[in-house]
């Protein structure tokens, strides 16, 4: 299966280095920072920058956003994703708090949520590099099966078959 193509809304200090991360894994990359600056200074890397969300997030597999998921008044990313899944996928967001709660306890605190809508990921990363390392490092292993369930894909080999 080829790479998923991943769009990343928001591409600051947190941002620019998940674009930088997935680029070095060679995944194709879409993006958008509402200071498009920020973003056409990433295109050295082989990601593309788009002017608006909608944009970016057209033909993507799979929609990474980081920070907003705290506890702080203005921490709004997880309401704003809600409004647009149609399916959660609660554990891929237990599992990337699991994996952080080892590395620094206070991870729990996030709030990020992870679903899909028609057939795309979409996942809300915490706002510190060590937030997002652990968000890819627990979505690199999954991505390759989520993309192909969303593209129609069955569960896979040794998946059990569909009970009467």
């Amino acid at each position: 299966m080829t790479n998923p193509v991943v769009a990343v809304l928001g591409t600051g200090v947190m941002g620019a280095g998940m674009v930088r991360s997935l680029r070095r894994a060679d995944v194709p990359v879409r993006m958008w920072n509402r200071d498009g600056d920020k973003a056409r200074a990433l295109t050295p890397t082989g990601a593309e920058a788009f002017d608006s969300p909608a944009e970016a997030v057209a033909g993507a597999d799979v929609v990474l956003t980081t920070g907003g998921t705290g506890l702080t008044p203005t921490d709004v990313t997880p309401e704003a994703t809600r409004a647009v899944l149609q399916r959660e996928a609660p554990g891929i967001a237990e599992a990337i708090r699991r994996y952080g709660q080892e590395q620094v306890p206070t991870s729990v605190l996030s709030r990020g949520l992870a679903g899909t809508c028609s057939r795309t990921l979409i996942v809300n990363l915490p706002g510190s590099t060590g937030g997002v390392r652990d968000g890819l490092t627990v979505l690199g292993p999954l991505l390759p099966h989520v993309v192909s369930q969303l593209r129609g894909g069955d569960h896979g080999p040794g998946a059990p078959a569909p009970g009467p």
